[in-house]
């Protein structure tokens, strides 16, 4: 079966490798913990993506790389998930989710 969108492998890439860039970005450069986040899901849909594309075009078995996309999945939900509890904590500590400011206010 071809893919309905694109023919080829490259352009998958292109816009994963964009995905990845964006999140790899937005996690350098957002002082924030939620946009910090944000950043890292853009980086495991990226990788999600990556793993579909070669599996699409590559692979003989069709259901490895939808199987390890679907653990990306779970594994970005569980992150959200512990992540966003530790920015409700921290902000009831510090009143601030800025990362800058909880690494000057250690005890």
């Amino acid at each position: 079966m071809e893919p309905l969108l694109f023919g080829r492998l490259e352009p998958y890439l292109v816009i994963s490798l964009c995905l990845f860039a964006l999140g790899l970005y937005g996690l350098i450069s957002r002082p924030g913990l939620i946009s910090m986040l944000i950043s890292v899901e853009l980086i495991l849909n990226a990788a999600g993506l990556n793993f579909v594309a070669f599996n699409t075009f590559l692979a003989p078995d069709k259901t490895v790389g939808q199987t390890f996309t679907l653990f990306i999945m779970g594994l970005a939900a569980a992150e959200a998930a512990i992540c966003l509890s530790i920015a409700v904590v921290v902000y009831r500590r510090f009143r601030t989710i800025l990362a800058d400011d909880i690494a000057e206010l250690k005890d």
